[in-house]
């Protein structure tokens, strides 16, 4: 064979790995409304900057006929290419190819791209669409399996791992995106479940569908498996990339530093004005968060579970800064389970990557009730106070209002390490709101009086009393528990300035193996 023949058959051989499953099963897919695993990598990479690996990977399966079925790449596309220039590393599985059933080889392949993410210190991103295990395989695919979940693990907080679930995604697959960083779902053709709908109807007698099981809106709202809910896939490739701008590329390097135009000390009246007189009122704390970010943006995270909390990105003078806030307007900013389990997740992501974070308190305790305590919010909530505790990066709090109880502490109180805690005049620092704190302080005297009258009369003047010594940041103040009380107004300018003095914080944890965080 000639020089030009083997050049011919190179090209041939190419072309024919970059069908896939072939033009039928390509159609398919979008008539689902799906991308091709290539397409979507077209779509997520800066343009012609792909380099792929095992195009030509075949499985080795001689079982049920198998020998007879192989496709080049084997279900799986693995390479690296650039996002805004920076190198990442990305698998796509291809549901055209034995519906993206993991094989043996179909691991290996992701098994090396993931080895080198980690050697090269760059993000790994995984776009999910397979139907499982191939059955065909047998016990080979499940050791497939493990070997990606315990390179998700060595990979956790050293790299940023991203999983895009476009398609089914079950049994045993579900774990590995589990163990990422980030998932993000599609409100369509999406869906994540250990058992499926028949396994549960006849385990359980549940009749349920797929979507209910396992769809996007489900694990975005409910279950909170999906960090984000998209409407396409081409959205979600989108995501990732805004997503990957307040990123390092791994844990030894700080994210990325943008030009910045918004002006630092830009102030908004505004935010003298937000909080209700009515201490009871609710208001929405991302117009706070608005106001005082560069250019009013704001990547929210779980926007669609536990409400009651806030988390996402904003850059402050360009620089990436991680947020958390109680959010008064449901369920007015209240601690409960899902929301210490959301915050704490996010608090530890960004201390593992050197993100500042950023906490704005308005919060009137954990939730009481028997459904709160058996669930354990003792554990959840000790995790959210132990994820800020143990973080050592720049960490700036401003209470907006509220700061009640033990919620006060696990909200990256000072004595959590907190660098700069700053108050706005609105804020009020105390054990318990005023009507429960006379109730505790008074109780014998009030169970003494009897005319309607005269205790409502003893409740409000005691109350106001309280509301006069608490309702206010200055105590705390007076104890150096906060550092400044500032005008609302120039909030964004305080915070900028404090990250910026706190940028050569140098902070070491105690030496250990790992912390035992109460999970």
């Amino acid at each position: 064979m000639s020089t030009q023949d083997k050049v011919k058959k190179l090209i041939e051989l190419r072309a024919e790995a970059k069908l896939g499953g072939g033009l039928n099963r390509i159609e398919a897919q979008h008539r689902k409304g799906k991308f091709t695993a290539r397409e979507r990598i077209d779509l997520l990479l800066d343009e012609g900057s792909f380099e792929e690996f095992d195009m030509f990977v075949t499985h080795r399966c001689t079982n049920f006929g198998m020998e007879k079925k192989k496709f080049l790449g084997d279900g799986v596309v693995t390479g690296h290419g650039t996002i805004d220039g920076r190198v990442v590393y990305v698998f796509s599985q291809d549901f055209t190819i034995f519906g993206g059933s993991l094989s043996e080889t179909f691991a290996q392949k992701i098994c090396k791209v993931m080895d080198m993410a980690m050697k090269a210190g760059a993000p790994l991103i995984g776009i999910n669409d397979s139907g499982g295990a191939r059955i065909q395989e047998g016990v080979t695919s499940l050791a497939g399996y493990a070997e990606i979940f315990e390179r998700n693990i060595l990979a956790s907080g050293v790299i940023p791992q991203i999983s895009a679930i476009f398609g089914p995604c079950a049994g045993g697959a579900v774990y590995s995106p589990a163990l990422t960083d980030f998932i993000m779902m599609t409100e369509q053709n999406s869906y994540m479940f250990v058992t499926g709908p028949k396994v549960v109807k006849t385990v359980t007698g549940e009749d349920i569908s797929v979507e209910d099981l396992g769809g996007g809106k489900i694990h975005a709202s409910k279950s909170g498996v999906s960090h984000f809910l998209v409407e396409d896939e081409k959205e979600g490739l989108m995501l990732i990339r805004k997503l990957l701008t307040f990123l390092p590329q791994n844990n030894l390097e700080d994210p990325i530093v943008t030009e910045n135009t918004d002006p630092i000390d830009r102030m908004d009246d505004f935010l003298n004005e937000i909080i209700p007189e009515n201490t009871n009122q609710p208001y929405d704390v991302t117009d706070v968060i608005s106001s005082i970010v560069d250019y009013a943006e704001f990547l929210e995270i779980h926007r669609n579970y536990a409400k009651n909390i806030v988390i996402g990105f904003a850059k402050f003078d360009g620089h990436p800064v991680g947020i958390v806030a109680n959010q008064p307007n449901y369920l007015a900013g209240v601690l409960d389970i899902e929301a210490s389990r959301k915050a704490a997740r996010f608090v530890r992501f960004c201390d593992s990557f050197n993100i500042p974070i950023l906490t704005l308190v308005d919060v009137p305790g954990f939730l009481p009730g028997s459904r709160q305590e058996y669930g354990g919010i003792i554990i959840h909530g000790a995790k959210l106070m132990f994820a800020y505790g143990e973080a050592t990066v720049p960490k700036i709090t401003v209470t907006l209002r509220k700061s009640y109880g033990g919620a006060h502490d696990v909200m990256s109180c000072k004595q959590l390490r907190g660098d700069l805690n700053y108050a706005w005049p609105t804020a009020e620092i105390a054990v318990m709101g005023a009507s429960g704190a006379v109730e505790v302080l008074h109780g014998k005297k009030l169970a003494e009086i009897e005319n309607p009258e005269e205790r409502a009369k003893f409740i409000a003047d005691h109350e106001e009393e309280y509301k006069e010594k608490f309702a206010n940041p200055y105590q705390a103040a007076a104890l150096g528990y906060i550092d400044d009380i500032i005008e609302p107004r120039n909030t964004r300018f305080r915070i900028i300035r404090g990250f910026q003095s706190l940028a050569t914080k140098k902070l070491v944890n105690p030496p250990k193996k790992h912390s035992n965080i109460p999970l």
